[in-house]
């Protein structure tokens, strides 16, 4: 890319996906609940899981984020289904070291490619594990319950 050139923050994709994030509902039954807010940036999220053999059935978010925290939990709606806290552990992990240049791929969890322009914008990247975290920190207080 040429000095000087400015890459939008905010790509097409990006919006698309921050505007298909669903609006928080109720489950039929929560089995566990996250409350989280990523330090760097103030962005929130409350994750309700329903649980079964330990795997996501359903959830709903509550997200007050930007656009790519948006976006991320928009992914992690789509695709959170059927997983374990464990491949969502795996998932945060491998999304973690990608926005810190620490591998060069997403990893396995479909989308996150999407969010290629955030990995230039540390500030962004709390907003952006946020909804993985919520997540997982659900499916963990579930398995307490």
């Amino acid at each position: 890319m040429a000095a000087g050139v400015i890459v939008p923050a905010y790509t097409k994709d990006i919006l698309r996906l921050a505007a298909s994030l669903d609006a928080p509902h109720d489950l039929a039954r929560s089995d566990g609940r996250a409350e989280l807010r990523a330090p760097t940036c103030g962005s929130t999220i409350a994750t309700a899981v329903m649980l079964t053999d330990g795997r996501v059935v359903d959830l709903s978010q509550g997200v007050s984020a930007c656009a790519f925290g948006q976006a991320s939990a928009a992914l992690v709606a789509a695709h959170a289904k059927g997983r374990s806290g464990e491949e969502v552990a795996r998932a945060l992990g491998e999304l973690g070291d990608w926005l810190t240049g620490a591998r060069a791929d997403p990893g396995g969890w479909p989308g996150l490619a999407t969010l290629e322009p955030a990995r230039a914008r540390s500030g962004r990247h709390g907003a952006i594990l946020l909804p993985f975290r919520a997540l997982l920190a659900a499916i963990e207080d579930g398995r307490q319950g």
